[in-house]
Order: structure tokens, then C-alpha cells, then sequence
């Protein structure tokens, strides 16, 4: 299995909902770096999984509208607890879209996968994969 990943990161505000999340559930901040993978079986006939380029202009696209936000703010997010958990999942669909578009260089259809993770600090990270 061939990857490519690129990397970027977002700082937002947010609060959880729930005493299993403590002191979380009071508004705190996180800046969250950001690695998305996309996975091929196979180099295509330039000899790349994804165009590196595309691919990060798509993971910037994805994180724009996250960036300096309180995400309890956003319409889309209404009644839903943020967790790095959910948003591996968010960021996963919105790049899966793309690649099912076209949008990396390479046909969708070609690719396997795609695996976000965000680390919310040194010492802790989640990730969300899946064949696309």
C-alpha cells in the first residue's frame, strides 16, 4: 500500500456536553494538528498515490471554514459534541468528497483510502480511516 499525507492545523474554540467530559464541558480552546493520508494500491502511470499539491489545497479548503471558530457556534454542529473523534470523521467525509470528485490529481476510483488524525496534543491523537 503507496500513502501520501499532508498536514496542516486549525485552532478553535468549543465545550462539551456530559460529565464523563469534566472540566471539557466548561469552553476551552485547542489548536489541532491536522495529517490526512490517502492511500492507493498502486502508483497510477505518473508514478504518485495523489497530487501533494492538490491534496494540501484541498486539506486548507476543508479546515477554512473550522479555523478561529467556536464550534458550538456552527449551524452544522448544533447539539453535537465536537470531540477529536468527530471531527477526524467531518474532515475524513469532506476530503472522501473530494477525492470521489476528482479533485487530487488522480482518479477517485483509484484510490483505497483516506485516514485523518488530529493530534490535540504531544501526547494524545485519534484518527478516523476508511476505504473510499
Amino acid at each position: 500500500m503507496h500513502s501520501v499525507e499532508v498536514r496542516d492545523h486549525i485552532m478553535i474554540a468549543h465545550s462539551f456536553k456530559g460529565e464523563v467530559f469534566g472540566p471539557a464541558q466548561k469552553m476551552h480552546g485547542a489548536t489541532f494538528v491536522v495529517d490526512a493520508a490517502f492511500l492507493a494500491r498502486d502508483l497510477d502511470e505518473n508514478g504518485i498515490v495523489i497530487d501533494i499539491g492538490r491534496a494540501h489545497e484541498v486539506l486548507k479548503e476543508t479546515l477554512a471554514p473550522l479555523n478561529f471558530q467556536n464550534l458550538d457556534e456552527v449551524p452544522e454542529f448544533k447539539g453535537k459534541n465536537t470531540t477529536t473523534e468527530f471531527l477526524t470523521r467531518y474532515i475524513f467525509d469532506k476530503l472522501a468528497a473530494a477525492a470521489r470528485a476528482d479533485r487530487l490529481g488522480r482518479a477517485g476510483s483509484e484510490l483505497h483510502a483516506i485516514r485523518v488524525t488530529l493530534h490535540e496534543s504531544h501526547v494524545a491523537r485519534a484518527w478516523y480511516e476508511a476505504d473510499i
